[in-house]
């Protein structure tokens, strides 16, 4: 198990572990009313961590390491920095997880205690992040012992043996079960320990589905040979002319004998690794780090891109937070949204005006996007400015950019090359870009009188629908106005890059505006364009930027689908990131691509200002494609956060297709009875997809019983170009987007374009 394998690959011997398995009571910090002291104890796997409400009292599972995204110094803390006057901040430090699961904020007795903790948790993630596919199936393992092992004595009998198949989603005959029980029992004793419950997992746990496949290519049903895996990769996994020189590397890495390897065979455990590894994933491998080109202009890129990005809640009272923006952009999200308003102490602050949401000062705001803008990627960060300041606090907010972003505020600009084109990423690498309006001189307002005149002049000559626009354009933006005509000297017109100008209509912004001048939309607006004027909205999004925020009526941070905007090539599609939920599955897994760095090159027939493509009436360069998706079985699949621990899965598959309005479909297989663990479906579903340069797939497990109808169990999202083909293993996620290992579905995927008598 776990451990032991653990123990074999030289789990470190450090002082920090022995003292946390011996324990530590600290004080566990919710919020500045909620402080409790707790008893940590490090389990004895070394990879969980317990705790209880005093030392030798009742415990529980607190979290596992594999959860564990990072941990931060107490003063990097917005909770316990509000606290210091009560806690010694020096011994604080917050376990930051994966997902969007809350920080644990904990304070040590000491400052030696708190780095014993966070020393050792941090040398517990790195090795967690290290494992190979063998040592995480072997930690799962341990955790499953863990939780099947009620009374913690090291050995389990048959009734908690019984206990764990409920836990593991399995309705098994009790008579069945007992054999395979006393099969394991080598010593006899009545339990299994060690090695004994490994080899009756392995008995739960046989794939004769794969051993199937496996034994079609195999001449003996007991290897295959270097020549016969070769021709499975070249016939199933469509590799192509490489498929050789594939098979002996796949067998070195994935053959755990070493008699195989030396004769260039693989055995059955060494074809299951494979499929379940990296290189059988449906993923590409080749899609995950930077593949794309990054030398284009930004517009011809689609942007990772938050809406509000301090909230942690709903948008009428909920938190705001630097943990937001930390979040947003670790998991590489490219542009944030900052509203700035005057604050007390001539402090500019943080927060959704004329609303109880809390608030949090600018300048903490800008600390945050200085330290993590880039430890994710590279490549530049948008801060989108919505100013509503007073000049004075203007003049703060000024002095902060510079002083607080230093060299990574961009504050050079290149006008010959902005009336040709945008800079590219690569040319922007670990500079931050400000979208906002420019901090007029009273000169500049005086100009812009004079052309508003101009520009008043010809809107009455435009049809009554398109005056009524900018009539409700200029209620929204009253308070931008006004803060238009505030004085600031003391900031450089050239930091703001990306100008915020007001849309009349495509005709208008293709004549008056330049290059980095860039409109917003509300997600009502942005639909209505696509719909009345598709073509002219691509043609519109090849030449500059377009940002898309979601409607004001979405209190409650809810999204909306991020691909109908895609589809159009809006480059700046932004989402509330603090909800999960389909909406951010789909950005999730769009922008899990092209090494997660927040840049995701548009088709070609987005990025051309002549193209004649319409969103809503497609008519793709290439022939339709057919694709067809064999789902086959899934394995160890968990139970929904509603189901109870007696309950077993009715498992089902939904297939969802996410592109143009024709492509976007879904299908379900039938569900499996009382199966969680090892469902077997063998449904083919088929799918005709007009636009596959703008698909994505979401693979989705369902719990269906009557008395829980289609709860969520677990999701995968890839884009149609990342997806590889034959038979491959979908690692599931949750819906935080963090891994259900390991939960996954098994399938055949094949696409082949469409005959002339299929269409």
């Amino acid at each position: 198990m776990a451990s032991m394998h653990l123990g074999r690959s030289g789990l470190p011997s450090s002082e920090d572990l022995l003292r946390m398995q011996q324990g530590t009571t600290m004080c566990k910090v919710r919020s500045k009313s909620w402080k409790k002291l707790r008893f940590f104890r490090l389990q004895e796997d070394g990879m969980t961590v317990w705790h209880s409400r005093q030392v030798g009292g009742s415990a529980k599972p607190s979290f596992s390491i594999s959860d564990v995204e990072t941990v931060r110094l107490g003063v990097e803390s917005e909770l316990l920095r509000s606290l210091e006057d009560e806690l010694p901040l020096d011994q604080g430090f917050t376990v930051v997880f994966h997902g969007r699961r809350s920080n644990l904020d904990l304070v040590a007795n000491s400052v030696e205690e708190a780095h014993i903790w966070m020393d050792g948790l941090q040398l517990l993630i790195h090795l967690v992040k290290n494992m190979d596919q063998q040592e995480r199936q072997d930690q799962w393992l341990n955790d499953l012992f863990q939780r099947g092992d009620k009374n913690q004595d090291g050995r389990m009998t048959f009734q908690e043996v019984q206990r764990l198949l409920h836990l593991m989603n399995i309705d098994m005959d009790q008579e069945y079960a007992f054999q395979l029980f006393q099969a394991a029992d080598t010593s006899k004793s009545g339990t299994l320990e060690g090695e004994e419950f490994v080899q009756f997992y392995k008995a739960l746990t046989k794939r004769l589905d794969v051993r199937e496949l496996f034994e079609s290519f195999s001449a003996d049903g007991q290897k295959l040979t270097l020549l016969e895996f070769a021709d499975f990769l070249q016939e199933k996994q469509k590799e192509g002319e490489r498929a050789a020189d594939m098979a002996l590397e796949l067998i070195s890495r994935y053959e755990p004998s070493e008699s195989g390897k030396m004769r260039c065979v693989l055995s059955l455990d060494g074809f299951l690794s494979y499929l379940c590894s990296k290189d059988g994933d449906i993923f590409n491998p080749t899609c995950l780090p930077i593949y794309q080109d990054m030398t284009q202009p930004l517009n011809h890129y689609f942007i990772n891109s938050s809406h509000n990005t301090y909230l942690v809640g709903d948008q009428f009272c909920g938190n705001s937070s630097v943990e937001g923006y930390i979040r947003a952009l670790r998991r590489g999200c490219r542009c944030v949204e900052v509203d700035v308003w005057d604050g007390p102490n001539k402090e500019p602050i943080v927060y959704h005006g004329h609303t109880l949401t809390s608030r949090i000062l600018f300048k903490d705001v800008l600390a945050s996007v200085a330290q993590y803008a880039f430890q994710t990627s590279d490549y530049p960060v948008i801060l989108s400015l919505e100013n509503h300041c007073s000049s004075e606090q203007q003049e703060v907010l000024a002095s902060h950019l510079v002083e607080i972003l230093g060299e990574q505020l961009l504050n050079t600009t290149d006008d010959d090359l902005l009336l040709a084109q945008l800079p590219s990423p690569e040319a922007l690498q670990r500079k931050i870009l400000l979208k906002g309006k420019k901090l007029k001189t009273k000169e500049d307002v005086e100009e812009e009188e004079e052309e508003e005149e101009g520009v008043s002049s010809v809107m009455e000559k435009q049809q009554e629908d398109e005056l009524q626009a900018k009539s409700e354009l200029e209620t929204q933006d009253t308070d931008s106005k006004k803060d238009e005509s505030l004085w600031c000297p003391s900031l450089p017109s050239e930091v703001m890059y990306l100008k915020p100008v007001p849309f009349y209509n495509f005709a208008h912004s293709r004549e008056n505006y330049c290059i980095y001048e860039i409109s917003s939309f509300s997600e009502t607006k942005a639909k209505n364009l696509i719909k009345d004027a598709g073509n002219e909205f691509v043609q519109h999004n090849a030449r500059q930027l377009t940002r898309v925020y979601p409607s004001g009526l979405r209190t409650d941070s809810s999204n909306y689908n991020p691909q109908e905007l895609w589809n159009a090539g809006c480059q700046l599609v932004a989402l509330n990131m603090q909800t999960a939920g389909l909406e951010m599955d789909i950005c999730d897994g769009f922008f899990r691509q092209n090494g997660g760095c927040g840049y995701v090159l548009k088709p070609d027939f987005l990025r051309d200002v002549h193209s004649n493509f319409h969103p809503e009436k497609p008519i793709s360069p290439f022939k339709a494609q057919k694709l067809i998706i064999q789902v086959i079985s899934g394995q160890q699949l968990p139970k929904g956060a509603k189901t109870r621990e007696q309950s077993i899965l009715d498992p089902l598959v939904r297939v969802e297709v996410f592109g143009v309005r024709p492509d976007t479909t879904r299908q379900d297989t039938n569900y499996v009875e009382n199966n969680g663990f090892n469902p077997y479906w063998g449904e083919t579903l088929t799918f005709r997809v007009l636009v596959p340069e703008l698909a994505l797939l979401r693979f989705v497990v369902k719990d269906y019983n009557w008395t829980i109808r289609h709860e969520f169990v677990g999701q995968y999202t890839l884009p149609w170009s990342c997806m590889q083909q034959g038979y491959r293993h979908i690692h599931l996620l949750s819906k935080d987007g963090v891994s259900l290992h390991p939960a996954s579905i098994f399938v055949h995927i094949s696409s082949k374009e469409e005959e002339e008598d299929e269409a």
